[in-house]
């Protein structure tokens, strides 16, 4: 506003100033008895104007200034249209240190920016106000400038977290960035508020998004001397339970949580009663092997029979949430390496005071896999419910002549019985299984190793006719595929069948087949080893610049250096991607890379944008795989913003279907927000978009049982494009995976007469047809005891399970890679062991009905026959015949009534003939057709 705008305001204020001076001198003088004529007057009418108050500012007076502000104040959301006009003058109050009531004047201000929408100079002078702004007050002027402070606190914050990070990275320090003391200090009155209340998770999620670790510690601790209203703050170990899964899926840096990682094993250490659980799964987290070692090997020794309990507990833990790297580290400082057979070690007795040797091989057995492996694998095979009946339907359904039909009902086969060791479908019928030939007898060879998961024991002579032998030659696609299935068999487990597959590599030669088996059986066997002899192996079976044997060779690199980040391995994959011709071997080197980043998070980002920025469509397809799995079961928004720009904006259908692929994995473990964030991209005009759309809601959704999901993959199953509807298919059966409810009326009854009408159909394409079998097996996978599973249930991501569903995805290109997908698969049992761990007898009470746990009712051969009424053809000719019988009929008729009458006037008897039917001896007996005939 200019000033001589200013200046006519103020002398035209003045004026009325002077003139209400004036008029309250005259009546200085008061009466007897005014005062309560004054309180008898009516009361004064509701405010109309603000500007008689607005005047008083011009006032000499500091009290009658004060006392406009006062007024102003209360007025401010009727008038602020008004009031914004004296804004100079009110922040000119706030600014002169000698009027008393400034605080009072930033308020009003304050307000008015508000409501004129500029939040920014609305908190700055709510700062002013100091305490007169009060945190408590439950409006929407305060809960809205609340969440600006917040928000520009949190800001602040991470820039100065940031940036001391930056500096400890450089070997430096750096000075802090400067922040507002009384922004400070509201955020600060607005947390011991919050903690009068003991409304503690408001404040772990400030102090999260502030990166501050002295309030997580502060909460953490008060929790029990003033525990909170709810469960996980009642005590401080429930509260270290607690922020355990919550740093673990918060969104923020890999950075900071590794010192909030640090921070909670620093307060389990600090307790008076250990929790050697917690505390382990911190250190594991934190890649701590030597610290987990010194626990265990302090547990393992102790002659108490609870802690030796603890330690076998908490290896099983560490066995299920971490790589093959730390386990074998972890190894190697409890113990020095020994061999123990597995029948000797489950044969050691636990007794109270036993030796600490059998201890410790019972240790080794558990950290080495095989006891978790064992106990999986009994339960599957004993409570196998695998319907053949329902295998014997397909084959008969299908077309016998497609070779694509053959291999998905094998493929199915080996789905249904994933780790039962039941292969009686494909022995009774081995003159159909003997049509497979070239890549059909490779993965028919193949799923041997699905079947017979975790068989280790019995591994090699199962597979023996298959395997390569000396002086022998067999097909080599058979010996291929026996290596692949050698590896699924081991799957990350492979360090007892590492020589074996390496000097198979080796022998292999040129043949390119028997390379492909056996680099994707060393991958799937040694994923997450970091072992750099197999990498520089299978680099060099890469740079022979083989199609096929180099596309297995790239995919198993990255299987190998799985979440290493490693720039060597990065550099050289992508620089060789830059240099071949093979578009098999640049996919297999972008999947290879997008797994070098697993859970990696933001230290990927640099690399996707890089790959982003790729001409080759290949490259930017792997770059949404590493957002993938860098950022799986994450939830992160930058992820997810990225993901949604590339699914609309990229030329390539490749990498628009990978985008969408991706957000199922990031929101992995928010299976109810995938439906929603997907919901418009299901319906884009974009095939490839909408099968993306499919597969990322089956993934995220996997075993839910999830309404929204089955309600937006339903209008899919009816899609106009084939691959859409096998998308749709397989999504389905992923989400409906364990479902209960086996009414008739059920989604998941309706679902199974879709895949038995789909494969049944001869009209219907063969894409679609392929996914309905292979969604079949998914529906009654591991005999229907197993599902799909990308998280613990201690909330931690389980990396087979996500790079196995990686690798699934893939079977677009290739379909050997559809049984990658047994590694997501998950024993839905319960198993607790003793202390010689084994399965005693134990019972508990569930108060669930029986129905919840039922198994789908077993399939039948019967036909449901209805009696239809339809109407019988009729001949030209019979019509013609019918007529001149109708015709004759006419005419004896006539004849018949002309020989009446002329009878009738004669007066003579009219004779009639009537032959008798004979009954037979049987006429009384009532046959009744049946509804067939």
């Amino acid at each position: 506003r200019s000033k001589d705008r200013a200046q006519t305001r103020r002398e035209w204020r003045g004026a009325r100033g002077a003139e209400h001076r004036a008029r309250r001198a005259r009546s200085a003088g008061t009466l007897p008895g005014m005062a309560t004529a004054v309180a008898a007057m009516p009361k004064a009418p509701h405010l109309t104007s603000s500007v008689g108050l607005l005047a008083m500012l011009e006032e000499e007076e500091k009290e009658i200034k004060a006392h406009a502000l006062r007024q102003l104040d209360r007025v401010v959301p009727d008038f602020w249209a008004e009031i914004s006009e004296s804004l100079p003058d009110i922040e000119s109050l706030y600014e002169d240190d000698e009027f008393p009531q400034r605080q009072l004047a930033a308020l009003v201000a304050s307000k008015v920016y508000y409501y004129l929408g500029e939040l920014g100079d609305a908190l700055i002078f709510a700062l002013g106000a100091e305490k007169l702004f009060h945190v408590d007050e439950g409006s929407e002027y305060v809960d809205t400038l609340i969440a600006k402070a917040i928000d520009e606190y949190c800001l602040l914050y991470q820039k100065r977290y940031e940036a001391a990070a930056a500096a400890e990275k450089e070997g430096g320090t750096s000075a802090d960035l400067p922040i507002d003391k009384r922004l400070v200090d509201l955020v600060e009155r607005m947390v011991e508020s919050s903690l009068s209340k003991r409304a503690y998770q408001m404040v772990i999620g400030l102090a999260l998004e502030a990166r501050r670790q002295d309030l997580v510690e502060r909460v953490i601790l008060l929790c029990d001397s003033a525990p909170g209203e709810h469960e996980h703050d009642s005590s401080t170990g429930k509260m270290l339970d607690y922020c355990f899964s919550l740093f673990s899926s918060a969104v923020v840096p890999r950075s900071f949580r590794a010192d909030l990682l640090g921070l909670l094993v620093r307060i389990y250490r600090s307790l008076d009663s250990p929790d050697h659980l917690g505390l382990c799964r911190c250190l594991a987290q934190l890649g701590d092997a030597p610290g987990v070692a010194a626990i265990l090997s302090s547990l393992v020794e102790s002659s108490d029979v609870e802690a030796v309990l603890m330690c076998y507990q908490v290896a099983f833990d560490l066995v299920d949430n971490c790589t093959q790297a730390f386990l074998g580290a972890v190894q190697e400082r409890v113990q020095p390496k020994k061999e123990v057979p597995a029948e000797a070690a489950a044969t050691l007795a636990a007794e109270p005071g036993e030796p600490s040797s059998k201890a410790l091989s019972r240790l080794q057995l558990i950290l080495s896999g095989e006891a978790l492996i064992a106990l999986n694998l009994d339960f599957l095979v004993r409570s196998n419910k695998t319907d053949n009946l329902i295998l014997t339907q397909m084959k008969k359904s299908a077309d016998q002549r497609n070779s694509l039909s053959h291999s998905a009902i094998v493929l199915a086969h080996s789905i249904m019985n994933a780790g039962t060791t039941a292969d009686s479908f494909l022995r009774d019928n081995l003159e159909w299984l003997s049509r497979a030939t070239n890549w059909a007898k490779f993965s028919a060879t193949a799923t041997l190793g699905v079947i017979h998961r975790g068989h280790i024991k019995q591994a090699l002579s199962l597979l023996a006719p298959y395997l390569p032998q000396a002086g022998m030659s067999a097909s080599p696609y058979s010996e291929g595929g026996a290596l692949f299935a050698l590896g699924i068999i081991h799957a990350n487990h492979g360090l007892c069948i590492r020589s074996y597959l390496l000097d198979a590599l080796r022998n292999a030669g040129t043949n390119e087949v028997v390379q492909h088996g056996c680099a994707l059986g060393i991958g799937i066997a040694m994923m997450g080893s970091q072992d750099a002899d197999l990498y520089e192996e299978l680099k060099g079976v890469l740079f022979n610049d083989s199609a096929v044997a180099g596309e297995a060779a790239a995919l198993a690199m990255g299987l190998v250096m799985l979440g290493s980040a490693s720039p060597k391995a990065v550099e050289e994959m992508l620089g060789y991607a830059h240099d071949t011709a093979h578009e098999k071997i640049i996919r297999g080197l972008a999947v290879g890379i997008a797994l070098c980043m697993y859970g990696r998070e933001e230290e990927a980002d640099s690399l996707v944008t890089s790959l982003l920025h790729e001409p080759d469509p290949i490259l930017r397809y792997g770059a949404m795989y590493t957002i993938a799995f860098a950022y799986a079961c994450t939830g992160s928004n930058s992820a997810l913003r990225t993901c949604l720009h590339v699914a609309v904006s990229d030329v390539s259908d490749d990498v628009r279907r990978a985008a969408v692929i991706a957000i199922g994995f990031v929101l992995a473990n928010a299976p109810a927000q995938c439906p929603r964030v997907v919901k418009l991209l299901a319906e884009s005009y974009n095939p490839h978009v909408r099968y993306g759309s499919a597969f990322a809601v089956g993934i995220s959704c996997a075993g839910s049982g999830s309404k929204e999901a089955l309600d937006l993959l339903t209008p899919m199953l009816a899609d106009p494009i084939d691959y859409v509807r096998q998308g749709a298919l397989l999504a389905s059966s992923m989400v409906l995976m364990q479902n209960s409810d086996h009414k008739p009326e059920s989604r998941q009854s309706k679902h199974r007469e879709d895949l038995k009408k789909v494969v049944g159909d001869k009209h219907e394409d063969t894409m679609t047809k392929f996914g309905a079998i292979v969604a079949t097996g998914l529906l009654d996978a591991g005999g229907r005891n197993v599902t799909i599973a990308l998280t613990s249930r201690t909330g931690n991501k389980i990396m087979p399970a996500i790079v196995g569903m990686g690798v699934f995805s893939h079977f677009w290109f290739w379909h050997p890679l559809c049984l990658f997908v047994s590694l997501a698969f998950t024993p839905t049992a319960a198993i607790g062991l003793n202390s010689d761990l084994r399965m005693p007898q134990w019972r508990f009470k569930s108060a669930a009905p029986p129905s919840a746990f039922a198994y789908p009712p077993p399939a039948t051969n019967d036909k449901k026959e209805v009696a239809s009424t339809v109407a019988t053809a009729s001949l030209s000719t019979t019509a013609k015949a019918a007529k001149i019988d109708k015709a004759k009929k006419a005419e004896a008729e006539a004849a018949e009534a002309a020989k009446a009458e002329l009878c009738s006037s004669l007066s003579l008897p009219i004779h009639t003939s009537f032959t008798p039917i004979p009954l037979s001896p049987h006429s009384h007996l009532v046959h009744t057709p049946t509804a067939g005939g």
